[in-house]
């Protein structure tokens, strides 16, 4: 069986990390398989979707690590052709990915004790974001 659920966020931007872990495990809780695989995908091409600790130090270093990684501050041929200044998040998105595949038992992620599943939101103004989860077993 396969289930499709979405969940909607409003982001800040500008690395934006967002903790989706409880809205994932809802949507796993409320179908009706037991075990299998639930993958969150985020639509959008400044946005990503991965697993971290939580924790305001890890954020911060994880922040300033996309900072050194892709900065604002130089040119990017994207915003040559666009003119909308957010090159740098088309970068730093591709570099983390859209998507996370999550295994489930019981109805329970099998996340590790200290991860959560968060999304980064690397665009340069707020946005709606939608995360699709995709859930699939039996």
């Amino acid at each position: 069986m396969v289930v499709t659920k979405r969940i909607s966020l409003e982001s800040k931007g500008h690395g934006d990390i967002i903790d989706i872990t409880h809205q994932v495990e809802q949507q796993v809780a409320g179908v009706d398989i037991k075990s299998g695989i639930a993958t969150v995908f985020v639509a959008g091409s400044t946005a990503a979707i991965t697993t971290i600790e939580f924790e305001g130090g890890l954020l911060a270093d994880f922040k300033e690590m996309w900072v050194r990684i892709a900065p604002e501050n130089i040119p990017y041929n994207h915003d040559l052709a666009w003119g909308d200044g957010n090159g740098y998040a088309h970068v730093s998105a591709s570099l983390l990915g859209a998507s996370l595949v999550v295994p489930f038992n019981d109805k329970r992620l099998m996340l590790g004790t200290w991860q959560q599943i968060v999304l980064l939101d690397f665009d340069n103004r707020p946005r709606s974001r939608q995360v699709i989860v995709q859930i699939m077993g039996e």
